[in-house]
């Protein structure tokens, strides 16, 4: 958490709205800035050799004109920038090692139009060693998010397998920005029950069920409430499919923290089904914790 807080730029739109996010966070958190641009190589079958080193300039230039933007900006955030000829998913992997917090864009000049999350994005989600924010589009989201931090911190939790790490993380952001965490926990009826939509099911079965959970959720966030008494927790139990539950609620948040699973091998590196649904359907940037399985 000490590192620098990385962003990737590409020159586009997108791009620079996460580096504005990632300027504030490492305001915030009092670290560096660190803008990485990824230029890889063009084939030389494609362009001659003055088409390939145009190619490489173009990208320092831009990277060198976004430093001078930030830093003539936030004259008291230490701000460098990082050109690279790797490609971009590897030179943000490689600069997340030593960084404290990745941020990217949930899409650059890639992709097509529609396309929510890029594969730049997903990749370094699921495999970077730090944590990673991805920040929407704001004009894929519809809900009005405009970067000021202004709404609720939330943290999509599983009470029955609390995972310290993202939780950590939740807590923290919402204790530097001063706004109650909202703490989502989505539950399903018992497997021997009827369908949570069917009638036959009990008023008072559901009620002592969802009693349960919350007893659950209260009993898993005592070591957090205890440890950050500042932070006005907020419990929201719902009875819906876990990727549901947090895309509905991100629909009035400032920031949304889940969990990854770490893995020992590199097959092993992917995004949940949970997670890669919010990825895509969020409303607010998502910060994708990595944590020890169980």
């Amino acid at each position: 958490m000490s590192g620098p807080v990385v962003a990737g730029v590409d020159g586009s739109r997108r791009s620079l709205t996460a580096a504005e996010w990632a300027a504030r966070e490492a305001a915030r958190r009092g670290v560096a800035l660190r803008l990485v641009h990824a230029c890889p190589p063009l084939p030389r079958r494609v362009s001659p050799v003055p088409g390939v080193d145009a190619w490489q300039n173009v990208g320092e230039q831009m990277l060198g004109q976004t430093v001078a933007d930030f830093r003539a900006r936030l004259p008291e955030l230490g701000i460098d920038g990082e050109h690279t000829a790797a490609e971009p998913a590897e030179a943000l992997l490689t600069a997340a090692a030593s960084a404290g917090l990745l941020v990217v864009g949930a899409r650059g000049w890639g992709g097509f139009e529609g396309l929510a999350v890029g594969s730049v994005a997903l990749r370094v989600a699921a495999m970077a060693d730090c944590p990673v924010v991805t920040v929407p589009d704001e004009r894929r989201t519809g809900a009005g998010w405009d970067g000021t931090d202004a709404d609720e911190v939330q943290l999509g939790f599983d009470a029955h397998a609390p995972a310290e790490a993202p939780a950590a993380f939740a807590f923290r952001a919402a204790q530097e920005r001063g706004v109650p965490l909202r703490v989502v926990h989505a539950w399903a009826l018992p497997p021997a029950s009827p369908s949570a939509w069917m009638l036959t099911v009990l008023e008072e079965d559901r009620a002592m069920w969802e009693d349960q959970e919350s007893q659950v959720v209260s009993d898993a966030l005592r070591p957090w409430r205890e440890g950050c008494p500042e932070v006005t927790v907020v419990p929201d139990v719902v009875l819906l499919n876990p990727a549901e539950a947090l895309v509905r609620a991100s629909e009035r948040a400032g920031l949304l923290v889940i969990g990854r699973r770490t893995a020992t091998r590199p097959t092993q590196l992917r995004l949940g089904p949970v997670a890669h649904a919010v990825l895509h359907h969020a409303h607010c940037p998502v910060t994708v914790v990595p944590h020890p399985g169980p």
